[in-house]
């Protein structure tokens, strides 16, 4: 692998860094199956395209989009806690409805940012070094910054109370808190977290499409499960760290695997969710084989 194509691993591993985050909100924290994040990826990327070509600042924009995407992870949690709809469904109808939304906001299925300025090209142009050296600097600074919001977080009374509805929902309640109100907040903060992502993604690309939230919660997953394979997950600090470092990972490895080439035979971009589906597999199945491993060699 080139260093360039390093940087572009890097890059990418921050820029999908916080819809990292927002996953592991759901699923880890919550324990609430949330496919919204589909959805709301694009849904940011379409906000700041539309705010930035419509002459509101680039960061404006991204604020915009993570309020867009609080709004659409809040409805996905109102049908599950108000109107009694399975979680899992809940989700499907609200990525759906955001496919709609998203078309709505553009006015078409993609947006080009060509000519308007951007967060990227501020940086770029602050720091002075080439963009594909610049961007990966950016985006990792905005990932710890909101990793270490998150960490702060949850060490709230509030963050402690959506920690504890994740994990007893029961005992949360017979505490007088209203877990319908934490889950509501709960992935509506994850859901902000992938619209900001997904604006960070649109500003770095330069468009947004409406298709470009396809196989994010695959990608998000797999982050997941390969940062705490890797790294552990034994405290709220271990895990945030390990998730974010998981999505840096995930996206090497998928530099890596697309600069394979054995004989006549290549990976090719449409291989992606192939190597996805073998990197969550080794990921899922490496803390067994190592345990069976060592007991082999503690009997030998």
């Amino acid at each position: 692998m080139t260093l360039y194509a390093f940087y572009g691993a890097l890059e990418q591993g921050f820029a999908f860094g916080l819809m990292v985050l927002g996953v592991y909100l759901t699923f880890r924290i919550l324990d609430f199956p949330d496919l919204t994040v589909d959805g709301s990826l694009p849904l940011g990327a379409a906000v700041s395209a539309v705010a930035i070509t419509n002459g509101y600042s680039p960061i404006m924009a991204i604020v915009m989009a993570t309020c867009a995407g609080f709004i659409a992870g809040m409805v996905t949690g109102f049908l599950n806690t108000k109107l009694k709809i399975l979680h899992l469904l809940a989700s499907i109808l609200t990525m759906i409805s955001l496919y709609s939304v998203n078309l709505r906001i553009m006015g078409r299925p993609n947006l080009t940012l060509l000519g308007k300025d951007t967060v990227v090209d501020q940086f770029t142009a602050l720091v002075g070094l080439p963009q594909y050296m610049a961007t990966p600097i950016l985006f990792g600074i905005i990932c710890v910054g909101c990793a270490a919001l998150l960490i702060w977080f949850l060490h709230t009374e509030v963050g402690m109370a959506v920690l504890a509805t994740g994990d007893n929902p029961q005992m949360i309640t017979s505490q007088g808190i209203n877990t319908h109100t934490v889950i509501i907040f709960g992935v509506g903060l994850s859901n902000a977290l992938v619209a900001c992502s997904g604006a960070l993604v649109a500003q770095n690309q330069g468009a947004a499409d409406v298709n470009m939230g396809v196989g994010t919660i695959i990608a998000g997953l797999a982050s997941v499960i390969i940062g705490e394979t890797v790294f552990g997950d034994r405290s709220i600090v271990r895990a945030i760290v390990a998730v974010l470092l998981g999505s840096v990972l995930y996206r090497v490895a998928i530099a890596l695997a697309l600069g394979l080439k054995l004989g006549a035979f290549s990976v090719t971009p449409s291989d992606l969710n192939l190597i996805t589906a073998v990197l969550v597999v080794i990921a899922l199945t490496a803390p067994t084989m190592k345990k069976k491993f060592l007991s082999k060699g503690a009997t030998a």
